[in-house]
C-alpha cells in the first residue's frame, strides 16, 4: 500500500506544530509573569531544602503574616500558615512548587509572600473572610 502525501496532509502536521510552539511560548510567558518556578518533578521542593521563609510585614495598609503551619491539618503535611489583618488566607503549595489561595485560585505563585501581597493587591480594601467549611 503506497502512501502519497497530500497538501492537507502537510497543512495538518504544520497547523499542530504551530500550535504546540504556540502554546509552549504561552506558558513560558505565564509562569516569567506570575514568578512561578520551573517544575521540579524531584520531589524535593525548594532545592537549597528549606521551606518558604516566614515574614511579618504591613503591604498597602494591611498587615500580612506568614510562616510554617503549627498545628491543624496544614502543619501535618507541611503547610503554611498566612493571614491578613488577622483573618486567615487559606493558601496550598502545588505538586511543582508553585504557591495559590483561595483569593487567587487560578494564579500560581513562587512564594507564599508574593501570594499574599497579590490577595491584598485583589482584594481592593475588603476583609477577608472564613471559608464556610459546612
Amino acid at each position: 500500500m503506497s502512501k502519497t502525501v497530500t497538501r492537507r496532509f502537510v497543512l495538518r502536521g504544520t497547523a499542530v506544530a504551530v500550535a504546540g510552539a504556540a502554546l509552549a511560548g504561552v506558558a513560558g510567558i505565564a509562569t516569567a509573569e506570575t514568578g512561578a518556578k520551573p517544575m521540579d518533578h524531584s520531589g524535593h521542593g525548594d532545592h537549597a531544602g528549606h521551606g518558604p521563609q516566614a515574614f511579618d510585614e504591613t503591604y498597602k495598609g494591611r498587615r500580612i503574616v506568614g510562616a510554617p503551619a503549627t498545628g491543624g491539618h496544614q502543619a501535618h503535611h507541611g503547610g503554611f500558615a498566612v493571614t491578613i489583618d488577622g483573618k486567615e488566607l487559606h493558601v496550598m503549595q502545588n505538586a511543582d512548587g508553585t504557591w495559590i489561595s483561595v483569593v487567587n485560585h487560578y494564579q500560581t505563585f513562587a512564594d507564599p509572600l508574593a501570594l499574599t501581597r497579590a490577595a491584598v493587591e485583589k482584594l481592593q480594601g475588603a476583609v477577608l473572610v472564613p471559608i464556610a467549611t459546612a
